[in-house]
């Protein structure tokens, strides 16, 4: 199954996800997996539905890995009228107000920990930012083999390319901007996670969130300040324009009551030059 998946060319987590599945479908059987059918499958999905109370993401991912082992390892037909994938249910993120996100940039005193937030970035994807990456001369960054394994740039805002200048100063750090333990390697999820956790502590904020929020802050001010849809499609690295409409929920209510074509939203605008002073999420 790994060798299946690294033809495929799997993120290592999605392997390590996937395996993980099976290894609880396995135990859940009590048999090897290739001697079983669809009876075995839909116990085990009904049991982490009805028993585990497990969200139907998760259910759908265990789907989604006992399908591939049937198909592409063991070259078997999968009818999906016999196991239909849960339903799976929408809810809308929280989202930080602009003065809510400055007041945990406020209260994160280290220069380097200060330094991560910005662009609309996905947690991994910030831990492999290498100083390369940073573009001044257009004010914007790369992003390397992102979700999908695509390249992409992102924007880069005047006020977070300052506090950049003056954390390289003070580390002088390479080749990874953000580096762990040892240098030799970038900063860990984990860690920027703690760090997101502590400032949100140190910040009096109450609500319910991840160092994942400020993705979703990111596009949410964006769409606030008029920007398009497909902009921020792009910004963000989704390859499905549907992933992006969710932010239409979550915008002020201004951006309702403004007047607007849908052939405006749906227009892709050049962002160079576009301000971004106000726009601040994680790096």
């Amino acid at each position: 199954m790994t060798i299946s998946m690294e033809l495929r060319g799997f993120a290592k987590s999605t392997q390590r996800m996937y395996l993980a599945h099976m290894k609880r479908f396995y135990l859940f059987c009590g048999k090897p997996p290739a001697s079983v059918g669809y009876d075995e499958v839909r116990a085990f999905l009904h049991h982490a539905i009805k028993t585990k109370k497990l969200s139907s993401a998760y259910v759908n991912s265990a789907y989604g890995a006992i399908k591939f082992f049937y198909q592409s390892v063991l070259f078997r037909e999968w009818n999906m009228l016999h196991i239909p994938r849960v339903k799976k249910k929408f809810f809308l993120p929280t989202i930080l107000t602009f003065q809510e996100v400055c007041q945990i940039l406020d209260a994160t005193r280290n220069l380097k920990h200060k330094t991560i937030y910005s662009a609309g970035l996905r947690v991994s994807e910030v831990a492999h930012l290498q100083l390369t990456d940073i573009h001044s001369s257009d004010m914007r960054l790369l992003v390397r083999q992102t979700k999908g394994g695509k390249d992409r740039y992102s924007i880069l805002s005047n006020h977070n390319l300052l506090l950049l200048r003056q954390y390289w100063k003070a580390y002088r750090s390479s080749p990874w901007l953000f580096p762990g333990v040892p240098d030799t390697k970038p900063i860990s999820v984990r860690s920027i996670q703690s760090i997101f956790k502590d400032s949100l502590h140190a910040s009096g904020i109450s609500k319910d969130v991840s160092v994942h929020t400020l993705r979703h802050c990111f596009a949410t001010h964006l769409l606030n300040r008029g920007s398009s849809i497909l902009q921020i499609k792009e910004f963000l690295g989704h390859a499905d324009i549907q992933t992006t409409t969710m932010y239409l929920h979550l915008t002020h209510a201004q951006v309702a009551s403004r007047p607007f074509s849908l052939s405006k939203l749906v227009e892709l605008q050049h962002w160079v030059g576009m301000s971004t002073n106000v726009i601040l999420a994680k790096i």
